[in-house]
C-alpha cells in the first residue's frame, strides 16, 4: 500500500482536509464567502479547492470528481456556468447533493478528488 500522507488536518473537528494516497489526492470541506450570495460562495470553494490543491503541486485541472453540497438544490442551476469560467473545459465528474449545515449563512460547498499520478 503508499503511503499516506496527511498534508491538511483539523484537531478541533478531528479530520484531514487534505490527504494524498496511491495517486490521488482527496480534498474536503471547502467552502468560503459564508453569508454571501450561492455564486459567490461557489467561487469560495472552487478558491480553497484550488488552494488545497496548490499544497500538493495541483490546479483545477487535476479534479477528476467533485461533490458539491447545496442547501438549496435549485442553486444547481447557478454551478455549470460557474464551472465553465473555473475550469476551461476540464470538468470533473460530479454529483450533487442537499444537506443541513452546522452554520445558518453556508449554502455551498465541495469535496473532491483529483488525480497526481504515480510519484
Amino acid at each position: 500500500m503508499s503511503e499516506i500522507k496527511r498534508i491538511e488536518t483539523d484537531e478541533f473537528w478531528a479530520d484531514s482536509t487534505v490527504i494524498e494516497v496511491g495517486g490521488f489526492v482527496f480534498v474536503g470541506y471547502c467552502m468560503d464567502n459564508e453569508g454571501q450570495p450561492i455564486k459567490e460562495q461557489m467561487n469560495g470553494a472552487i478558491d480553497v479547492l484550488e488552494s488545497r490543491l496548490k499544497m500538493v503541486g495541483l490546479t483545477l485541472d487535476s479534479v477528476v470528481k467533485m461533490d458539491c453540497l447545496f442547501k438549496n438544490i435549485s442553486d444547481l442551476n447557478y454551478l455549470p456556468s460557474v464551472l465553465r469560467e473555473r475550469f476551461n473545459g476540464k470538468f470533473p465528474t460530479r454529483k450533487a447533493y442537499t444537506s443541513d449545515f452546522i452554520r445558518e449563512g453556508i449554502e455551498f460547498q465541495i469535496d473532491a478528488i483529483a488525480y497526481k499520478g504515480k510519484g
